[in-house]
């Protein structure tokens, strides 16, 4: 049994080694329909099983030729990382190690790793070292638990315990947030009880930065508790919202500041790029990924909470028959999951890695590849980059509506990399994200010219 097992094991770092080498020379886009995946993927319900082995293999045969090559060179339609090896190595040992990070007594090693990983972030990011953090699956349920504890703090300040006498009949809050917010912050608020209706959209300029005139003309119409959201990093063009401005008009106001940031907010790492993000460190509560700037593979969020008492009064789940240690952090009290993978393994192991120095590095070398990509595409008549390169967020545009669709049509056709369509401004546009460990000015250069070619090809 024991030499099965490791023969499984073995076999299984084999196959995932093999795909691991073949994502670089692998077209980024899979080409397989869903009928095709549901015929290998699919059937009825086994009678009788396989051996582990051969369920094994079943499985990468069907599946591997549906998969995107999201952790490649070539993968920039959206921001995702690039999973750095050292992380890939800790999470497939986060799986053999099994361990339910819910407490301390479940997984000492799980818990202890995870009090080590949040200091250090909290260190990299520049934020209060008074901050409570959660180890979240991504900035989504990052923002929804930084919300729900804004939720609970607001509420409690004036009479009110949302925990227990929940919404109905509790005061009202006012919800603020950009007009250029990310879609996900809008299902996080509805998750927790404010309707779309009842959130109240503050227009933004032509980067989708938060209009410091309209947010204090909208702060002036009530003095009502307010919630008000910023976002570093909009999801098209990278631009951050006036932090210090935003602070200033909340001074002295009933008021949380919660601050979006899935992967601007890892500016904060770079010296160079931290005046972009001038007083956000004022904020009460940020939201990040783990799986995007930082190369931790999926799933991997951090969720941090000026305020940590309220921010445990949202999430903590406590029962009976679970240990509690006064003096000892458990994880669980931190997020909305009880039971759930440890995703500090795997943290701790990049940042081990990489320090400061290569975390600073990485980040500033997407943001020059950003440029670099930009500069030579506004060089070609036709081709208009639509922002201001800031961070690693490319946004171009092509002729009228009709030809950027076709732009993006013939680079989904070569398949060489994958990059993503969007509408910005009411206006059609070829979206890049750059962001992922492997990408280098090679390949940049050779997106550079397929893109070009093929707009030369259709122009003429």
């Amino acid at each position: 049994m024991k030499q099965e097992r490791t023969d499984l094991f073995r076999r299984a770092f084999e196959l995932g080694a093999n795909y691991d080498k073949q994502k670089f020379d692998r077209p980024p886009r899979t080409g397989v329909s869903r009928d095709e995946l549901l015929s290998s993927l699919g059937g009825p319900t086994p009678e009788n099983g396989l051996s582990e082995l051969d369920a094994l293999e079943a499985l990468v045969k069907a599946a591997e030729p549906g998969l995107q090559v999201s952790t490649g060179a070539r993968f920039m339609g959206w921001v995702v990382g690039g999973s750095h090896p050292v992380g890939m190595a800790a999470d497939w040992l986060t799986s053999v190690w099994g361990q339910n990070c819910a407490n301390y007594e479940c997984s000492p090693a799980a818990s202890v790793s995870e009090d080590v990983t949040a200091d250090w972030l909290k260190d990299l990011l520049s934020l209060p070292e008074e901050c409570s953090v959660g180890f979240t699956t991504g900035a989504t349920m990052a923002n929804f638990t930084a919300l729900a504890a804004a939720r609970s703090e607001m509420l409690h300040r004036i009479g009110w315990n949302v925990e227990l006498d929940g919404l109905q009949g509790a005061p009202r809050l006012r919800i603020l947030i950009g007009d250029e917010a990310h879609t996900t912050v809008f299902t996080a608020l509805s998750l927790l009880g404010f309707g779309r209706n009842q959130v109240k959209r503050v227009s933004t300029d032509d980067q989708g930065r938060m209009r410091v005139d309209a947010l204090k003309e909208s702060l002036e119409e009530s003095d009502t508790a307010a919630i008000v959201i910023a976002q570093a990093g909009q999801i098209n063009t990278g631009a951050m919202d006036p932090f210090k401005a935003i602070l200033s008009l909340l001074k002295d106001r009933n008021a949380w500041l919660h601050v979006d940031g899935a992967f601007g907010l890892w500016a904060l790492a770079c010296p160079q790029l931290r005046s972009q993000l001038d007083g956000v460190d004022g904020a009460d509560s940020w939201a990040t990924d783990g799986h995007k700037w930082l190369q931790v593979p999926y799933d991997a969020g951090f969720v941090f909470v000026r305020h940590a008492e309220a921010h445990r009064r949202a999430m903590a789940t406590p029962a009976s028959y679970l240990p509690v240690q006064s003096d000892i952090r458990d994880p669980s009290h931190y997020v909305p999951e009880l039971s759930r993978r440890s995703r500090a393994f795997a943290v701790w192991a990049i940042i081990k890695t990489l320090g400061r120095e290569g975390i600073s590095e990485m980040i500033i070398r997407h943001c020059h590849l950003a440029k670099r990509l930009a500069q030579q595409l506004s060089q070609v008549p036709g081709i208009e980059i639509l922002n201001q390169v800031s961070l690693n967020q490319v946004i171009v545009g092509f002729g009228d509506d009709e030809q950027c669709g076709k732009m993006i049509e013939s680079l989904a056709r070569e398949n060489r990399y994958l990059l993503g369509g969007a509408t910005w401004h009411d206006r059609k546009v070829l979206r890049i994200s750059i962001i992922s460990w492997f990408i280098d000015e090679a390949e940049i250069d050779g997106l550079s010219e397929d893109i070009i070619r093929l707009w030369r090809e259709l122009d003429a």
